[in-house]
């Protein structure tokens, strides 16, 4: 039996509360977020597809689709961790990042991750918010979202139900916007993009799209961020008559903001050009090329929801067109686009333009890039980021998980301190572990006692023996191979001692458990 001092026994205890702590810690931690995560739906998901019918037009899938294999066969990915991992990316030039309806706020370390991302390697972001759960991000960017939805007067859409009306929401808010235009006249009429112009950078460089949006916030681009390395274009905004409802509906009320037109941005798009970056693929090119870095930020993140992404759901959700008899003498859209002649100026989802957008994003003018690369889709990767939304109660605790360790792994600073008490620890351990001489065998009968139902009573004097024998074999310096190999009468030349020797090969001698105590502090004196 193995017996430990006093000291190296208190620190076995110490080791298991230890242990026991971090195991109840665990626990409560899981428990926590499983009930704070109990009883919500995921919602804004690219990969939610079976929930019931009014839930699946809050997700979006049908944005997944279009991109994907069975639209525009992009390669579509997600991240389930957190987007730190952006900077590993393969290709990141030709790799965009997209954020819908984030509800879990962004940390500085993710927020720099994003940053170098855009401005280093030439990635491409789109960020969907109608929260300041983005603004960590936006910060990096001198871009501010602000925390109340936006109401236009002038500017907002109908909606029905099964035919019938429903009341007028000026929160649902249109716009007018090209995919990287701007036109200085907000009132001027813009040319209105077809099915051809939307193939074409030349033409849909030139025209514009109407878009919906179901409660916007508004994005300011601060004053200070006057960057001469990137372009920076308000693509789309509300009407000067536009306010922030913080308190009310009331444009009168002095704690609604009015922020003027153009200050009350919807989609704010910033470009950082000349990016020096290899690009390669195995057998086809592989160089240095120069490429833009784009981030888009857009102030609803419901503009990729199924029910307005998708003409068809929107639809069936009541998006009511221009010549609806319920604007009646109110503006639509129509009175800021130029049909050519075609007659034609309808919404058909948000779908044509952000998808146009994304292909302006990804560069397939790029001259620079080969255009064996920028003629096929499937060498341009675009990755939901799942890791913002809240999960079920099942698999939230392993996201958490994988979000931690891969934070803790990817941020410089913290990978550093990890090492170091790493290596703190180890230096610890070394110090404390005892030596080997602080360790020894002792067969105790009072230790016998107290487990009766482990030791066999009649293996009492065998493992006696046995304790010798290893005190022995140890005095000697020799291996157990070499302790096997010894004669009797060798092994009694080492021990010399006749009453230990008559304990080693007396097969009639018996003993007491007395004599075997007493043998035992025999066994303990021998050899000092």
């Amino acid at each position: 039996m193995l017996e430990m001092t006093d000291g190296e026994s208190s620190k076995v205890k110490l080791e298991t509360w230890l242990l026991a702590g971090f195991i109840v810690a665990l626990l409560l931690s899981t428990t926590i977020i499983i009930i704070t995560s109990s009883n919500k739906d995921t919602v804004y998901s690219a990969y939610v597809t079976d929930g019931d019918t009014n839930l699946q037009y809050q997700q979006i899938s049908t944005m997944r689709s279009s991109l994907g294999d069975e639209g525009k066969n992009y390669v579509v990915a997600n991240t389930m961790s957190t987007p730190m991992l952006v900077n590993d990316w393969r290709e990141p030039h030709r790799t965009m990042l997209v954020v819908a309806a984030p509800e879990k706020p962004f940390d500085n370390a993710e927020a720099d991750a994003i940053h170098d991302f855009v401005t280093q390697k030439g990635g491409k972001v789109i960020i969907a918010a109608n929260s300041t759960n983005a603004q960590t991000v936006a910060e990096k960017f001198d871009v501010k979202f602000f925390d109340a939805p936006v109401v236009d007067p002038n500017r907002y859409y109908e909606v029905t139900d099964n035919g019938e009306k429903t009341p007028s929401d000026q929160r649902k808010v249109w716009a007018v916007a090209g995919v990287n235009k701007v036109w200085d006249d907000q009132f001027e009429r813009r040319e209105y993009c077809t099915n051809d112009d939307l193939e074409d950078s030349s033409k849909y460089d030139k025209c514009a799209l109407p878009i919906l949006f179901h409660r916007p916030t508004a994005i300011q681009v601060l004053e200070n961020a006057d960057d001469s390395t990137r372009d920076t274009k308000i693509l789309a905004h509300a009407s000067g008559s536009a306010f922030i409802a913080r308190e009310d509906m009331d444009p009168n009320n002095r704690n609604n903001p009015v922020l003027g037109g153009n200050n009350t941005g919807l989609i704010v798009r910033m470009d950082y050009p000349g990016i020096e970056v290899v690009d390669q693929i195995k057998g086809v090119r592989e160089g240095e090329v120069d490429v833009t870095g784009s981030i888009v930020f857009i102030s609803d993140h419901s503009v990729f929801a199924n029910h307005l992404w998708d003409d068809a759901d929107a639809e069936v959700t009541g998006k009511e067109q221009c010549e609806s008899v319920f604007y009646d003498q109110r503006p639509c859209w129509d009175s800021l686009l130029s049909n050519n002649g075609t007659g034609n100026t309808e919404w058909n989802g948000n779908q044509d333009y952000f998808v146009t957008m994304i292909r302006d994003m990804m560069e397939h003018d790029n001259e620079e890039i080969s255009t064996v690369i920028t003629s096929e889709n499937s060498n341009f990767y675009i990755v939901f980021d799942e890791s913002r939304h809240v999960t079920s109660a099942v698999s939230s605790p392993f996201t958490e998980a994988i979000g931690a360790i891969v934070m803790l792994t990817s941020d410089t600073l913290l990978k550093w301190l990890i090492i170091l008490n790493l290596v703190a620890l180890l230096s610890i351990a070394i110090m404390v572990v005892p030596e080997k001489e602080n360790w020894r065998h002792v067969f105790d009968l009072t230790r016998f006692r107290e487990r009766p139902n482990k030791v066999d009573p009649n293996q009492y004097i065998p493992r006696v023996r046995e304790s010798l024998m290893a005190k022995v074999r140890q005095f000697n310096d020799l291996t157990r191979d070499e302790m096997i190999r010894k004669t009797p009468s060798e092994v009694q030349s080492m021990v010399k001692d006749p009453r230990l020797i008559e304990l080693l090969y007396s097969q009639q001698r018996s003993y007491s458990n007395e004599e075997l105590r007493q043998l035992l502090q025999q066994i303990r004196r021998w050899g000092k």
